[in-house]
């Protein structure tokens, strides 16, 4: 069964690829770009009981804007009990008075959530930055999906996405 440690550690495992990320991005050259994205799923079908937890995130960057966006659900149940949580977030910061758009919300009921996270930064010329994280339960499955983009004129974007998918075979 799913415990809390073991969706901390999921979790903990998801923010530091993303953080990694973004500390790595400020290494390389001036206005460059990057995209990355991590992903994780796990779980467990055993006699009267299933478990499973299924997470994404990605960063991107460009220029002088950055958007990170993270969505992370677990569901568990047994003949007498079923529980689930999903959670996700992000952000987005662009320098030099540019726009920045961040929103992040779960919908739904414990049988059936949706979680969306939406973060993008742009700047004038072109310049932006974008991070979208979906992640859904229903009936014993499991997704989340994330894509994170960076554009700079005179080039087509560059993108990472990863998918994550877990069926409880309810």
């Amino acid at each position: 069964m799913t415990n809390r440690l073991a969706l901390t550690a999921v979790a903990a495992i998801l923010v530091a690829g993303s953080a990694a990320t973004g500390l790595a991005q400020g290494r390389g050259q001036a206005g460059g770009m990057s995209a990355s994205t991590v992903g994780t799923g796990a779980g467990t079908v055993s006699p009267g009981s299933t478990s499973g937890v299924v997470g994404t995130g990605g960063s991107a960057a460009s220029g002088g804007t950055s958007a990170s966006s993270l969505g992370l659900g677990a569901a568990s149940t047994t003949p007498t009990q079923s529980s689930s949580a999903m959670g996700t977030g992000g952000s987005a910061a662009s320098a030099n008075g540019g726009h920045v758009m961040s929103h992040s919300g779960v919908h739904g009921n414990p049988n059936a959530m949706t979680g969306q996270s939406m973060n993008q930064a742009h700047q004038q010329g072109g310049v932006w930055s974008k991070s979208h994280t979906t992640t859904h339960m229903h009936q014993g499955e499991l997704s989340s999906r994330t894509k994170s983009m960076a554009h700079q004129p005179g080039g087509p974007p560059v993108k990472s996405t990863t998918g994550s998918s877990v069926d409880l075979g309810r």
